[in-house]
């Protein structure tokens, strides 16, 4: 019934000129484009997803091409093609681009219209927030990453659940002399220290997208890192990825806080688990809580067959890709029920980072948010390098972000 009004009213929409009509699927003989950046055994997955689709819809005279497109240069072939319908029909990409390309316009189609409850459900709810922009839908969740709990079980029998049991296991395992560490992650960076910021109740952004930077929960959430760092010794000083990464691999780091991009980068010699990130016993014992980004399937605005295309969104989300996208792209999929599969669900892997996502905070997808990176990077370098305190420093990137978006809203 819900879906009979809404095609009568957009019927009498169009016939008022008011709205455009959709482009329909008998108008779809011609191909289709997806972009995305997947390289490897992602890229395989998604190739194979792609081929049963167009197997099953060749009578339709619906076929899908796909496009891999360098990560490096892949937002901004989207910002710079789409709008003037010279890009693909449907293209993949994380929830953090998708404010700004709202508002750009002609990027992104909304597809409210076509949503049904049914495929609403199908998600885990965060990852469909992320998919939200002002109250409008603009995508299907297709997979999420979150931060986690990594460690050598050769020298971590059992993952500590609390930050209290973390400084304890952590420091037993610490040899400053021998290059040994109980703990080691990227703390400078924002996108990593977002796990304890979240966890002590903080954030980059209260109602209204009003800068929240220099809060005194995000304060004493760097003051937790220097409390690692300096009294209770269990981090490596300003540790780059690739110091991580070889610490682990010769066993010099126990544990280490990363995604799944980590995986990839561990030794084969090396036995690893993944568990939740701890709760903070410093914080009344709540989880940390990482960032989620959340890659979506978006329909091009300016694309001819939006109908068509909605169609392969709606298949590259469904339970059945899902399961391939997981299981051989070792994807995690936001499709909820794949994570019932038999096989899924007795994947520690896909399950820890399952169950992380419980607790995780969708990255926001505010323009905005491009204008924290800066700031608040410059603050966590100022701290930790000593040439500030925490709430100066936070002022500073407060103050700076909050001029910035006052800038934007301006435009």
């Amino acid at each position: 019934m819900k879906n009979l009004r809404l095609m009568i009213a957009a019927v009498c929409l169009c016939a008022l000129g008011l709205v455009s009509t959709p482009a329909r699927a008998a108008d779809s003989g011609k191909e289709l484009v997806l972009w995305h950046a997947y390289r490897a055994e992602e890229k395989a997955s998604l190739e194979k997803v792609v081929a049963r689709f167009n197997a099953a819809n060749a009578s339709k005279g619906i076929k899908v091409k796909t496009l891999a497109v360098p990560y490096d240069a892949y937002a901004d072939k989207i910002s710079a093609t789409v709008p003037r319908g010279k890009g693909p029909d449907i293209f993949i990409f994380a929830q953090d681009r998708l404010g700004g390309w709202i508002e750009a316009g002609n990027t992104v189609e909304p597809i409210d219209f076509y949503l049904e409850d049914e495929v609403r459900k199908r998600f885990i709810p965060s990852t469909m927030e992320a998919m939200t922009y002002r109250g409008t839908t603009y995508g299907l969740p297709l997979n999420y990453k979150v931060v986690t709990l990594i460690y050598n079980k050769k020298l971590v029998p059992t993952p500590p659940k609390s930050s209290g049991e973390l400084v304890k296991v952590a420091k037993k395992l610490t040899d400053k002399k021998a290059g040994r560490f109980g703990l080691a992650y990227s703390y400078g960076d924002f996108y990593y220290h977002a796990s304890l910021m979240n966890g002590f109740g903080g954030g980059v952004f209260g109602p209204g997208t009003t800068p929240t930077l220099n809060s005194a929960e995000n304060v004493k959430s760097v003051e937790q890192v220097l409390k690692w760092v300096e009294k209770d010794g269990i981090l490596p000083a300003e540790p780059s990825s690739a110091l991580i990464t070889s610490l682990f691999n010769e066993g010099k780091a126990a544990m280490v806080f990363s995604g799944p991009w980590f995986l990839g980068e561990i030794a084969k010699s090396v036995d690893y688990g993944l568990a939740p990130l701890p709760t903070l016993d410093e914080a009344g014992g709540k989880p940390m809580r990482p960032w989620m980004t959340v890659e979506g399937v978006y329909v091009s605005a300016p694309s001819k067959n939006k109908d068509a295309a909605f169609e392969v969104v709606k298949y590259l989300t469904s339970e059945e890709a899902a399961k391939m996208l997981a299981l051989e792209g070792r994807q995690s999929p936001a499709n909820q029920a794949v994570y019932k599969d038999a096989q899924v669900a007795g994947d520690k892997v896909l399950k820890a980072f399952r169950d992380q996502v419980e607790v995780a905070v969708p990255m926001p997808n505010v323009p905005e948010m491009s204008m924290v990176w800066s700031p608040a990077t410059s603050a966590m370098n100022a701290i930790l390098k000593k040439a500030s305190t925490p709430k100066a420093a936070f002022d500073d990137a407060q103050k700076a972000v909050a001029k910035d978006v006052a800038g934007l809203r301006k435009k």
